[in-house]
């Protein structure tokens, strides 16, 4: 088991910018890779960003490109999600996950453990 819990959503104006945290626990060896996922209300979950643990490469979402970076503190089993230039657009739950086999991946299939989420929301 892998406990997963969120830190860093609020309120932010559009154009402002917020960091997001994970901070992984329990059988963290086993975790190959770490992801961002985001839900707006009526809408399904998407894939926003992912990092492998080992040798820390990424994958994004077209839409984040240039304006998240997602990096890994492997001493402290956390991930962050820096996340600039914010639209009202990008309100919503945002999760993180871990996937225990294979390397990054957009689907939500490969993912093993999900934390709660945590709360963004940008006005206009």
């Amino acid at each position: 088991q892998v406990q997963l819990v969120e830190s860093g959503g609020g309120f932010v104006q559009a154009g402002g910018s917020l960091r997001l945290s994970c901070a992984a626990s329990g059988r963290t060896s086993s975790s190959r890779v770490m992801g961002w996922f985001r839900q707006a209300p009526g809408k399904e979950r998407e894939f926003v960003a992912a990092i492998n643990w080992s040798g820390g490469s990424t994958l994004y979402a077209d839409f984040v490109k240039g304006r998240f970076a997602i990096s890994r503190d492997n001493a402290k089993n956390t991930v962050y999600l820096q996340m600039n230039s914010l639209k009202p657009e990008d309100t919503a739950v945002y999760c993180c996950a871990t996937a225990m086999r294979g390397g990054n991946s957009r689907s939500t299939d490969d993912y093993d453990y999900w934390g709660q989420g945590t709360q963004v929301t940008v006005s206009s």
